[in-house]
């Protein structure tokens, strides 16, 4: 049994990673306008494989099975597919495609630069103007990143009809407009990017804080996020400083995972982390990505909540983390983005950094909260520190 489910918590890994990369390359090869063919050629791929490997077992090169057989399952669409040109991207040759059987020229679709550049394709594709602004966050990580509809409902705070129904408009969209893949340059780069650096913020916060009734951390969307993050900062149309900082603010978040929690699998609180577990290469790589963020006079969320992670990411102990400087900083976060939640850690960084009385006095001011479980936990710990034991108990 045991066998099984670590069977299963393998390829469900392995299927997060590579389903938005075959997606990618297949709708590169057949059109956006074709993204649902391509989505029925990943689905069978994965089926196949989850069908072979419960009998067989994983092979040794399960990626690579993937692919090959993915690129299999495109061959058999094709032969069966009388009109199959018309399907085709239109930057693919023409003459390759009527002189060489498909099996010949279709390797190239599945080389490793040509996956990357296709999934970059697919993020600005999916943020295109055209899509309904609600539409193009939903699609994306849908899409590419393998959230179900059920996640996508939590991470929104929506019902899943919401949901099912922007991805039914954005595909409709896509059909009508017969959009197509590309990368926008000039004016265009700077709205789609906003769009696109959203949705990887929003795959990480999934991950970070699942709403997964399996796991409370989600390592595999994390990775995801700082992997599509990667390809962003390595391409020049994303290479830009508020790129720079999300991915720092996930490399800073990420390398605490190890120390996040206990053996049972609960969270442990960022005070009774074990230090020496934080991974210390995320944490350089976060200051790289910090360093190159400061570029220009920009500043957005992402470079406020990078500085945030990066002053508790440099304290040696908890009692020795810059509260005054993590205050400034939530402080200009609540007046470039306010909301209850950014209100909320203010006022906790404000009682750490000028003691219990000034985060008791700031907390009461939060009114749209009293329903939430975190905010009741501060507000007592801060009585209890303030030595108001009878105010610190729960009502």
């Amino acid at each position: 049994m045991q066998q099984n489910t670590e069977l299963q918590l393998s390829i469900e890994h392995l299927f997060r990673h590579e389903s938005g990369k075959m997606l990618s390359v297949l709708v590169k090869l057949f059109g956006l306008p074709q993204v649902e063919v391509a989505e029925d050629i990943v689905q069978e791929t994965l089926l196949a494989a989850l069908e072979t490997w419960k009998l067989r077992g994983m092979p040794e090169q399960p990626r690579a099975w993937l692919y090959r057989t993915a690129k299999n399952k495109t061959i058999d669409f094709l032969r069966r597919e009388r009109n199959f040109r018309s399907n085709i991207a239109p930057n693919l040759a023409g003459e390759a495609t009527r002189n060489s059987p498909p099996e010949q020229w279709l390797d190239a679709f599945f080389l490793e630069t040509e996956i990357e550049d296709a999934q970059l394709r697919m993020m600005f594709a999916c943020c295109h103007p055209a899509i309904p602004a609600e539409s193009q966050l939903v699609l994306m990580l849908r899409t590419l990143c393998g959230l179900s509809v059920r996640e996508l409902a939590v991470a929104f705070l929506l019902p899943e009809e919401t949901i099912a129904k922007r991805l039914y408009r954005a595909k409709e969209k896509i059909r009508q407009e017969n959009l197509s893949l590309e990368v926008p340059s000039g004016a265009e780069l700077s709205p789609r990017l906003d769009a696109v650096l959203q949705a990887v913020y929003l795959l990480f916060n999934e991950g970070y804080k699942s709403a997964s009734e399996a796991s409370v951390i989600r390592r595999d969307l994390c990775e995801e996020a700082l992997r599509l993050g990667d390809l962003l900062c390595r391409h020049p149309a994303g290479d830009l400083p508020k790129t720079h900082a999300l991915q720092a603010l996930m490399c800073f978040h990420t390398s605490r995972f190890d120390a996040r929690l206990d053996a049972a699998g609960d969270i442990i609180l960022l005070e009774k982390q074990d230090r020496s577990r934080w991974n210390r290469a995320l944490i350089t790589l976060g200051y790289e990505h910090l360093n190159r963020s400061a570029v220009g006079g920009e500043i957005c969320e992402y470079h406020i909540e990078a500085a945030i992670a990066s002053y508790h990411a440099s304290a040696p102990k908890f009692e020795e983390t810059n509260w005054k400087s993590i205050f400034y900083c939530y402080d200009l976060l609540q007046k470039i983005n306010p909301s209850p939640f950014v209100a909320l850690n203010r006022a906790i960084a404000l009682g750490y950094a000028s003691g219990a009385r000034a985060g008791i006095e700031a907390l009461l001011q939060i009114r749209e909260l009293d329903a939430h479980p975190v905010y009741h936990v501060a507000l007592g710990d801060f009585y209890a520190q303030n030595e108001e034991p009878d105010l610190a108990k729960p009502s």
